[in-house]
């Protein structure tokens, strides 16, 4: 497998291919899972052709907006199966990706250690100090294409959806889980005080 290739490929594509409308689902957020990725899985104990499948589906996790932005998981794995071959990627080593992009469409649904650390990854932000910034560009790009028009429709989104949240990973839970609290707590007041 030549991931690095892999890489060079997709990043060039998203480059190209995102437009400057999606300010949440960027080449900046495939790179932030990416960068989180790497940093769980080493604190996680992975390693080997884990590690490399793993790096892979961070790269195309959210690569199927350049297909379609409704069922963006799915073009995601349409993108994989088509090129990843080309870079040595075997079927069985294609089908693993896949599951782990699967498994981060909302609500995410892990089905083994890789993908918790994808699905962790992917949502890493909720429990950091730019939360509110990286919220903004998900609420920015929701307003754009109609998903929602207000802050307050944003903070009940927001509310409803951190509460429900779990992270899956012990690395995750232990330095993300408390300030995604706190995130949540200050969601909770400001609903309070905006009626």
């Amino acid at each position: 497998m030549d991931q690095q290739a892999a890489k060079a490929f997709i990043l060039a594509e998203l480059h190209v291919g995102l437009p400057g409308l999606r300010t949440y689902h960027s080449l900046e957020h495939t790179l932030d899972v990416y960068a989180t990725t790497i940093t769980m899985a080493e604190e996680e104990g992975i390693n080997g052709e884990d590690f490399i499948l793993l790096k892979t589906s961070a790269l195309f996790h959210d690569a199927g907006f350049l297909v379609s932005p409704r069922e963006h998981e799915a073009g995601g794995c349409q993108l994989a199966r088509q090129h990843l071959p080309r870079f040595g990627y075997s079927e069985e080593q294609v089908g693993k990706v896949c599951a782990m992009i699967m498994s981060t469409k909302i609500p995410q649904r892990a089905h083994d250690h890789l993908s918790e650390i994808l699905c962790d990854a992917d949502l890493d932000y909720l429990g950091r100090d730019d939360f509110f910034v990286v919220g903004d560009r998900l609420y920015e790009e929701m307003r754009t294409y109609g998903n929602l028009s207000t802050r307050k429709e944003w903070n009940q989104l927001q509310e409803k959806f951190i509460s429900n949240h779990a992270y899956y990973t012990a690395t995750s839970r232990a330095i993300r889980e408390p300030k995604k609290q706190q995130h949540l707590a200050w969601v909770r007041k400001w609903l309070a005080d905006n009626p």
